[in-house]
C-alpha cells in the first residue's frame, strides 16, 4: 500500500462527508458506505465511511473513515475521523 496515496484518498472522501448537512449524516448512521478506488500506483483500495453518535444521541457526530489495500493492511487500516456538532460546525 502506498501510504501517501492512501492518505490522499482517505482525506478526499472524508472531506466529502464533512460537506454534508448534519441531518443527512444522522440519516446515514448504521449505514456504512464502501468505496473501491484504484490509485495511480495501480493499487486498489477499499475505503469505508461510517457515521455514529460521538457520545450521545442528538449530539455530536463522529465521521470515521478507513482505507486498506486488501492485504495485511485490512487488519490495521489507515484511519481518520472528524466530529460534527449539531449546528454543522466541525471540531
Amino acid at each position: 500500500m502506498n501510504n501517501i496515496e492512501a492518505k490522499l484518498f482517505l482525506a478526499r472522501e472524508l472531506a466529502k462527508y464533512a460537506e454534508l448537512p448534519y441531518d443527512k449524516l444522522v440519516a446515514s448512521i448504521n449505514h456504512a458506505e464502501v468505496i473501491n478506488v484504484r490509485g495511480e500506483s495501480g493499487v486498489f483500495y477499499q475505503i469505508e465511511l461510517s457515521v455514529c453518535w460521538d457520545s450521545k444521541p442528538d449530539g455530536d457526530l463522529r465521521i470515521m473513515a478507513s482505507i486498506d489495500d486488501g492485504g495485511w493492511h485490512a487488519f490495521l487500516p489507515l484511519t481518520d475521523s472528524l466530529i460534527m456538532k449539531p449546528d454543522g460546525t466541525l471540531l
